[in-house]
């Protein structure tokens, strides 16, 4: 499920990419969101043939920061109006729930309570 919905966003970070090359113009910060965007599940691809718990829980670690970095971005691009509201809004939820999803696995494998 994690790595099929970092996919889905990954093709979506994709098309945001073309679409702000195409439309827009802007190719500086639309390759650090392409880079940040799909490094989340590349991630998550080699966490699934991770050789520990330790190393599992690594990957999903730099994936989720990848993640926050991904934010960072979209929100860099609304605010100096690359993307409009609700590009950014549709854009950041699926970022959100990614990270969301990537932060209580991290917690499991690291066998932490996830409800505090």
């Amino acid at each position: 499920m994690l790595y099929e919905k970092a996919y889905a966003f990954a093709i979506r970070v994709v098309k945001a990419y073309q679409y702000l090359g195409e439309e827009k113009r802007e190719f500086i910060l639309a390759k650090q969101l392409l880079r940040s965007g799909t490094s989340i599940g590349a991630n998550i691809a080699e966490a699934n043939g991770a050789i520990s718990d330790a190393d599992f829980s690594a990957k999903l670690s730099i994936a989720d920061k990848e993640c926050l970095e991904t934010k960072y971005w979209m929100d860099l691009l609304n605010d100096t109006g690359y993307l409009n509201e609700k590009q950014h809004g549709s854009l950041y939820k699926d970022a959100d729930e990614l990270g969301k999803m990537l932060f209580t696995s991290i917690r499991k494998v690291r066998g932490l309570r996830t409800d505090k």
